[in-house]
């Protein structure tokens, strides 16, 4: 059996795009595979449970129930893909816990493979929560997200020299009508016929990105 792919999309800071690139990731795996398991870990609305109610679960990691049940779900190889839109009030509890508990060694042993999507920003605080997680990821497993809409201009240095995914910035009027509720990335590709549409090539390219990315876990692992 391959290994289940957890992807942790997450930041110290708000208002980085982490729930957009959550529901993109999310509607790309659901599209390829046929089924995702997401989990939203946030306090702030609109949420990814909002924008894909039938894919995704709440959780926390305020007390040890839930962060033990939350856990349960994410050690079990069974080939699906979970994508976690985590909040950055839980950021910090999170990896605190995931460290005590060895998660990514244990999780490799039962054939599941987490990847960390930290979304870039230019402030201390994302310098500071990126290099506590270069010392607990593998170096493979933790790309940064260049989300052009947030960073304007270069990546810090630290962040440029790992992996990088970069999204590319939409005119506003185009993130006002993504970011409606009833919006589906997917659900756009297939009644766009018009395939040279900003919006239509935007999508794509970003899911280009995510199967590009997918291969390449694939072949570190094989």
């Amino acid at each position: 059996m391959s290994p289940t792919s957890v992807y942790i999309i997450c930041s110290p800071r708000p208002l980085v795009g982490k729930t957009l690139i959550a529901r993109l990731l999310s509607e790309f795996l659901l599209l390829k595979n046929g089924t995702v398991t997401s989990f939203d870990i946030n306090l702030k609305e609109p949420s990814l449970l909002e924008y894909l109610p039938r894919t995704t679960e709440t959780a926390d990691v305020i007390d040890t129930f839930g962060k033990m049940q939350l856990m349960d779900r994410l050690i079990v190889n069974d080939s699906v893909a979970k994508v976690i839109d985590l909040g950055f009030h839980a950021f910090d509890e999170f990896f605190r816990m995931t460290d005590e508990i060895g998660f990514m060694k244990e999780a490799v042993r039962r054939g599941v493979a987490p990847v960390i999507l930290f979304v870039a920003d230019t402030d201390r605080a994302s310098a500071t929560a990126y290099q506590m997680l270069k010392q607990q990821i593998p170096a493979n497993a933790l790309i940064a997200i260049d989300n052009e809409h947030v960073v304007r201009g270069e990546l810090p240095a630290a962040m440029e020299r790992g992996r990088v995914l970069r999204i590319s910035a939409l005119p506003v009027f185009l993130k006002t009508y993504i970011d409606r509720l009833t919006f589906s990335f997917t659900g756009y590709l297939r009644q766009e016929k018009d395939s040279s549409t900003e919006l239509h090539q935007w999508i794509r390219r970003n899911y280009t990105s995510f199967r590009e990315l997918e291969l390449s876990l694939i072949l570190q692992r094989s």
